[in-house]
């Protein structure tokens, strides 16, 4: 028989981990269910300056992470690997059905993010891994000594193609804009960057290349007229980074919860329509995404749940009957 959990929590980013730190202090039967590396889109981050108490300048996430993930084990939090497929969530118990087995809890914390959005141009799947990355922290290394792009113009984009410097013999920023959008404070070090430079108001139309990524082809925004960017010949490829904001991890539970372009509504308190269903982090709909307002929402979420437990505890008869809902992929 499977153990009933008092908690379940879907994703093992900031929000998911603070979940699991709050809910196993709060003497819950917690489990983290994540299917890849904690901390989400947090890890992807080569330098993470704003969250509260870091232990060193330039820390990176994948470090942050590890703390986060650490210190929700302190707590008695439980962690599992694995891809949830489905889901049972009305009823007084719910369930998360994975490819390696299902789990089963009275409540659940949904901490499951967001993907990187994709450039949107032609071939783009083709040299995604190929000349395309999601990920400076991940690929940087591999393009020592080449030309790289860097599509975006917000924090993100900025902060990368700062990272990307580091190996990159030269690095242009692809905005669709005439102004980036990312703090002032880190424009300010991008412009201070001889290394860096920006192709304004323009977009990428579509990438070519054999093996690896060879052409990038840019379209102005304003006047229409196209660029085709070619790799140097002794370089063979060039690298093209994109950071264009992130699209939520909602698709399991579509139909089941109501949402807003994808992600899902919440009160305050980071309830859903459904009892004893929270949601936390990028995946909610919310204003600001930060690991540090991610890290409240789980710890809310968390406290939420234990509320809601003591409350059901108290009054078994009170709860009303609901069909079984259930999603699958």
């Amino acid at each position: 028989m499977h153990e009933l959990y008092d908690v379940i929590i879907l994703g093992g980013g900031p929000a998911g981990l603070t979940a699991g730190l709050y809910a196993g202090r709060g003497g819950l039967r917690a489990l983290i269910v994540e299917k890849g590396q904690d901390g989400g889109q947090i890890a992807l981050s080569s330098d993470v300056e704003n969250y509260p108490g870091q232990s060193a300048p330039g820390e990176t996430g994948v470090v942050l992470a590890e703390r986060m993930a650490e210190q929700a084990a302190r707590f008695g939090a439980h962690r599992c690997a694995d891809e949830i497929q489905a889901v049972e969530l009305s009823g007084g118990t719910k369930a998360l059905i994975g490819l390696n087995s299902t789990y089963r809890a009275r409540t659940v914390i949904i901490a499951a993010g967001a993907h990187p959005r994709p450039i949107g141009c032609e071939n783009e799947a083709q040299f995604t891994g190929r000349g395309i990355s999601f990920c400076a922290t991940c690929d940087g290394p591999f393009f020592r000594g080449l030309d790289v792009y860097v599509v975006g113009g917000g924090d993100s984009a900025a902060e990368e193609a700062l990272y990307l410097t580091r190996f990159a013999r030269k690095v242009t920023i692809i905005h669709r804009r005439d102004q980036l959008r990312a703090a002032q404070s880190i424009q300010d070090r991008v412009f201070a960057q001889p290394k860096i430079s920006v192709l304004w108001d323009s977009v990428v139309q579509s990438v070519n290349g054999g093996d690896a990524l060879e052409t990038i082809t840019v379209k102005n925004v304003k006047s229409g007229a196209l660029t085709v960017i070619q790799a140097d010949e002794s370089a063979g490829m060039l690298g093209l980074f994109a950071f264009t904001g992130y699209l939520p991890n909602s698709g399991l539970f579509q139909g089941l919860l109501e949402m807003e372009n994808g992600y899902i509504k919440t009160d305050e308190n980071m309830r859903t329509n459904i009892p004893g269903v929270y949601a936390a982090g990028d995946i909610r709909v919310k204003d600001v995404r930060q690991a540090v307002t991610a890290a409240a929402d789980g710890a809310i979420a968390a406290i939420q749940a234990e509320r809601y437990l003591g409350q059901t505890d108290k009054e078994p008869s009170a709860g009303v009957s609901r069909p079984q809902a259930r999603k699958k992929m």
